[in-house]
């Protein structure tokens, strides 16, 4: 993500694209993202967004048996001056046999789609409503509308680059009794 947004940014700068004064807001709604990329590590499709983001239309779900990589998905970003300021996507809602042509394509090892996700599978079996959602980054938006250029200026408790919290000095060290009710041992 970060290396993207960066790119948008120079090449934003070097065509002129980017309003040096910050004055005008120029919205982009981002939609016909893929739904899988492919993972040569682990040979095999996986999701770009989620394993339930929904296909973009029905003459795409064909192609989940014959070409997963052209499959779209029903997701979207909103980008405001060039930077992501939200995301989301629709669900799978239908019923288990529309979930269960949507998994095969990713490859599934131990147990396919039932062992990861059977609860949700059998919970599809009663129906579920359409459902999806967006998740904006208010603090993007914030630096935006402020004129700055790091979200760092515009976070109430900001955390360094490193994920520490100056203010509380989060992480902090867990620990051996919850390390041991979690069954989690720390490495040496």
């Amino acid at each position: 993500m970060k290396c993207s947004a960066h790119l948008r940014q120079v090449i934003g700068r070097r065509l002129n694209l980017i309003d040096p004064k910050r004055g005008a807001l120029k919205l982009l709604w981002v939609v016909d993202f893929p739904l899988f990329e492919y993972d040569e590590t682990e040979k095999r499709y996986v999701a770009i967004h989620h394993p339930f983001t929904a296909p973009h239309a029905d003459e795409d779900i064909p192609l989940l048996a014959t070409d997963p990589l052209r499959a779209r998905a029903k997701a979207y970003d909103i980008v405001l001056n060039g930077t992501e300021i939200g995301g989301g996507s629709i669900r799978i809602h239908q019923q288990r046999s529309a979930v269960e042509g949507v998994h095969p394509a990713r490859h599934y090892e131990r147990g396919g789609p039932e062992a990861k996700f059977g609860f949700l599978l059998q919970a599809l079996q009663y129906g579920a409503p359409p459902h999806g959602g967006i998740a904006f980054g208010l603090d993007r938006l914030t630096a935006i509308l402020a004129g700055v250029d790091s979200i760092r200026d515009v976070i109430a408790f900001p955390k360094t680059q490193k994920g520490i919290c100056l203010m509380t000095n989060a992480p902090s060290e867990v620990d051996q009794r919850q390390l041991k009710e979690l069954h989690i041992k720390k490495a040496e």
